[in-house]
C-alpha cells in the first residue's frame, strides 16, 4: 500500500547500504506461522524482487507460495504502529494475532 511504501522509504534514509526489505515467514507461535520482515543489503538469488514506487521488498523463496496475493500495509493508530499483511490464504489465525496458518 502507499502507507506502507511510505513507511519503508522513511526507514531506509538512514541506511544508505540497505537495499529495500526482506519478508519471510518462520515456524512460530501457537498457529504454526509467523511473519518476518528485515533490512537487507542484497538480493538473494531465490528472493523474489517486487519493486513499487521505487522501494524494493524481496520475498524468500521459501515464502513464496504463503505470501502469494498479500498486501502489505502500514498503520497507525493512538496505541501502535506495525506492518499488517492481509494474506488471502490464511486459513486460521491465533487469538493473540501473532501467528497463522494455511
Amino acid at each position: 500500500t502507499p502507507s506502507a511504501v511510505q513507511k519503508i522509504k522513511e526507514l531506509l534514509k538512514d541506511k544508505p547500504d540497505h537495499v529495500g526489505v526482506k519478508v519471510g515467514v518462520r515456524t512460530r507461535g501457537c498457529n504454526g506461522l509467523s511473519y518476518t520482515l528485515e533490512y537487507t543489503k542484497l538480493k538473494g538469488d531465490s528472493d523474489e524482487e517486487v519493486v513499487q514506487d521505487g522501494v524494493r521488498v524481496f520475498i524468500e523463496k521459501k515464502a513464496q507460495l504463503t505470501l502469494l496475493g498479500t498486501e502489505m500495509d502500514y498503520v497507525e493508530d493512538k496505541l501502535s504502529s506495525e506492518f499488517v499483511f492481509n494474506n488471502p490464504n490464511i486459513k486460521g489465525t491465533c487469538g493473540c494475532g501473532e501467528s497463522f496458518n494455511i
